[in-house]
């Protein structure tokens, strides 16, 4: 596929970067130019995604753990001086109701996409506003505004993501911040966790999902686009890609 630069020299974070939907944001944003810290809680994955792109390199991270991400943006910054864009995509599902789903499991759900989330954000800040135009960009799901009883832990986490983004958008504005954030909501797309979902779905419903299914690159190239310069205006976005289903 052909290049054109649209990120390129700018500096990008992406969470849960060794597979899925994060690895393709990363090759995707990697071909465009950019340099991209592949971070992951599976290290050796992420190193092995890192070494197969250009300028790339690979961390270690566990999203809840607030000292890996001071560590992470202490490397960042010690590598290229600098940070331009964070992606949290990190995140775990759980597939139970809220009758079965335990305050353990509930909880490790949270820890991982919200609690991950907000200590990226939080941690990444300072430095994507010294940027001088940063981007943020998290990644929740349709999960987040349609009822699924089937996964209502990671439901629940991903709707919190939406709510800290938009506060986190107001804050910038407040402190006058160069900082942009807009939330990505996939739909069903071919990743580990999608297929692992269609065993706990009843056979209509997962029919229905995979009539709608998508590919990871296409929500990599809405990844993309909200990193680039080409989305400077858009703040506070909640985009749905589904193929329409929440729609139909």
């Amino acid at each position: 596929m052909a290049t054109t630069g649209r990120v390129e020299g700018k500096v990008v974070l992406v969470t849960g970067a060794a597979h899925g939907l994060g690895r393709a944001d990363a090759e995707a944003l990697a071909r465009e130019g950019a340099r991209v810290i592949v971070a992951d809680v599976d290290g050796e994955q992420a190193q092995r995604v890192a070494d197969a792109l250009p300028a790339a390199i690979a961390l270690r991270l566990d999203v809840t753990s607030e000292a890996q991400w001071q560590a992470a943006l202490t490397k960042i910054m010690w590598a290229h001086g600098r940070l331009d864009a964070l992606v949290n995509n990190a995140g775990i599902a759980a597939f139970e109701t809220v009758e079965q789903s335990s305050l353990e499991v509930f909880r490790r759900v949270m820890a991982v996409s919200a609690e991950g989330t907000f200590l990226g954000c939080r941690t990444c800040l300072p430095a994507l506003a010294a940027s001088g135009a940063g981007s943020i960009v998290n990644i929740a799901s349709v999960a987040a505004i349609r009822g699924n009883p089937s996964v209502f832990a990671y439901s629940a986490a991903k709707g919190a993501i939406l709510s800290m983004t938009r506060s986190l958008i107001v804050h910038c504005q407040q402190q006058g911040y160069p900082v942009r954030a807009n939330v990505v909501l996939p739909g069903s797309h071919d990743t580990q966790m999608v297929r692992d979902a269609y065993q706990f779905a009843a056979p209509e419903l997962r029919e229905a999902a995979q009539r709608h299914e998508g590919q990871p690159e296409h929500v990599a190239d809405l990844v993309l686009f909200l990193v680039s310069d080409e989305s400077a205006r858009l703040n506070g976005a909640e985009i749905v890609i589904d193929n329409g289903r929440t729609v139909a």
